[in-house]
């Protein structure tokens, strides 16, 4: 799936192309606003080295339920959505992504198991990807960047647990009220079905509350 990634050898190295360049310093913006030191240059290097481009062309997939996730995504530009098929043919949305969002099916990943999900581009994306074994290694050799995903599990942690309260304690209206307050951007990025399913409700239920929120 990953083959073909914007890179050409030239003696041992790889020359990388402008977009690449971009899509890198996204990535390294991104470790750097969340790490508690700055980044080495050297470091930089090796982060670089590891995180590979790839394009995703709009309902392309980046994980196909049945197969064991061998990959971790930096999003630089794009949309994308993990959802499992019931077996009525149903989709269920899991997580919903966009830029400067990591994507991955962790349970996958770290257990060694077939996805029970698909993880697929909603919109044409860009971004970089890094093997789950080489990311494990650059969290043992970076310390700024260790920290970084240890962060990035707490804020996991505390959403997913925020979300199971809510699916469980709170009324529609409400679910519906504390999704576009935390994530505003998501509103304009995905269409009313995506999220009514992410949120456990109707798209029905879900035109109803924009409608009675619009008066």
């Amino acid at each position: 799936m990953f083959e073909n990634l914007q890179k050409i050898p030239c003696q041992g190295h790889y020359l990388y192309t402008e977009l690449s360049q971009s899509m890198h310093k996204a990535l390294l913006d991104y470790i750097n606003r969340h790490a508690a030191s700055p980044l080495t240059s050297d470091e930089e290097a090796l982060i670089m080295a590891t995180f590979q481009p790839k394009k995703l062309r709009k309902k392309q997939y980046f994980l196909e339920e049945g197969n064991v996730c061998k990959y971790v995504g930096f999003i630089v530009k794009g949309a994308m959505r993990q959802y499992s098929v019931d077996d009525k043919g149903v989709e269920h949305i899991i997580h919903l992504y966009i830029e400067n969002w990591w994507v991955s099916d962790r349970e996958s990943a770290i257990m060694l198991t077939p996805s029970k999900y698909n993880i697929d581009a909603w919109e044409d994306t860009e971004l970089l990807i890094a093997t789950v074994a080489d990311m494990l290694d650059l969290i043992e050799k970076i310390s700024s960047f260790g920290k970084m995903t240890r962060l990035m599990d707490y804020r996991h942690a505390i959403a997913s647990q925020q979300r199971l309260n809510s699916t469980i304690s709170n009324t529609a209206e409400k679910r519906y009220e504390e999704f576009a307050n935390s994530y505003p951007q998501f509103i304009q990025r995905f269409p009313q079905h995506l999220i009514a399913s992410f949120l456990g409700i109707t798209k029905e239920t879900l035109s109803r509350i924009r409608k009675q929120g619009m008066k």
